[in-house]
């Protein structure tokens, strides 16, 4: 076990010229903003300072998110967010996904993230290239997860292709009452009954963008280029391992999904600071 160091907010606004932040259990749950989130971002502001959210939500489109976020009380544009939904477009680029047939899992802005990326989206009953796992609201659940299950399974039997994207690999996120499984935890389901069916195949995978994948720390370095920057997360499996993997400086914050004290593992993802909170020192 190794210690990490616990910090304040202070200490991070002081050291580091950018601030990124988690959206979903560090600035708000389902329900509203969080404890110092407000306070934190009206002192950036007056400082100055650049700050970023670097979520995996793929629900919202940025101005969406900002007016929603707005209504919470944080003063957060929409040129202040950075979704992993917004990495469909490059993805559907690079790969000539444009003009593919796609099934979406997830609400209407889910929708609007394939179409913007230049997907056409499959009605229920059709036939689809691509699959998106984006959220696991905005469809009946279980029906939805076997009929896409069935229709996978059909189409991998007659030989047909089908690619496979998960913008949000999250597994779990934080309510006010709780915890709720996410669409993370849906593309292990699939995942699981694809290894099941086919033992052979290794390729049948989801790939993933969002965090811990590096695309969301590209483009925030992309919009900062050459300033230091730091990643509160409260997340080790997504916030702290992306920010490792994009050789960026992490703090985990406590109390949201991850509860753990200063001691961590040797192995695996470590940050380099714990934030018991985002409340300024004294």
């Amino acid at each position: 076990m190794g210690a990490v160091q616990q910090v304040d907010i202070d200490h991070l606004i002081e050291r580091y010229a950018v601030i990124l932040l988690d959206a979903y259990g560090v600035l708000v749950n389902a329900e509203g903003a969080l404890a110092g989130a407000a306070g934190l971002l009206r002192r950036l502001n007056e400082l100055g300072k650049d700050y970023f959210v670097l979520t995996n939500d793929a629900t919202k489109p940025p101005e969406i998110a900002a007016r929603r976020y707005q209504g919470f009380g944080l003063p957060i544009e929409a040129e202040q967010i950075i979704s992993s939904g917004s990495l469909l477009t490059p993805y559907f680029e690079e790969h000539g996904l444009a003009g593919k047939t796609v099934r979406v899992l997830g609400p209407s802005g889910s929708l609007a993230y394939v179409r913007a990326a230049g997907g056409v989206v499959a009605d229920a009953a059709d036939p689809f290239e691509v699959l998106v796992v984006a959220d696991q609201e905005g469809f009946p659940f279980l029906e939805t997860v076997d009929a896409t299950l069935t229709a996978l399974f059909a189409q991998i039997d007659a030989g047909m292709p089908v690619e496979l994207i998960l913008p949000n690999p999250d597994l779990i996120f934080p309510s006010a009452t709780g915890f709720g499984i996410t669409s993370g935890a849906i593309a292990l389901l699939l995942e699981s009954a694809l290894r099941l069916r086919y033992p052979d195949r290794d390729d049948l995978k989801f790939t993933v963008l969002g965090k811990p994948q590096p695309g969301l720390f590209l483009a925030a370095q992309r919009r900062c280029p050459g300033k230091r920057m730091v990643m509160i997360g409260d997340q080790l499996a997504t916030d702290i391992a992306g920010a490792n993997a994009a050789a960026i400086p992490s703090a985990l914050l406590l109390g949201g999904v991850s509860a753990m004290l200063s001691e961590f593992p040797a192995v695996g993802p470590r940050p380099d600071y714990v934030l018991a909170s985002l409340d300024p020192a004294g």
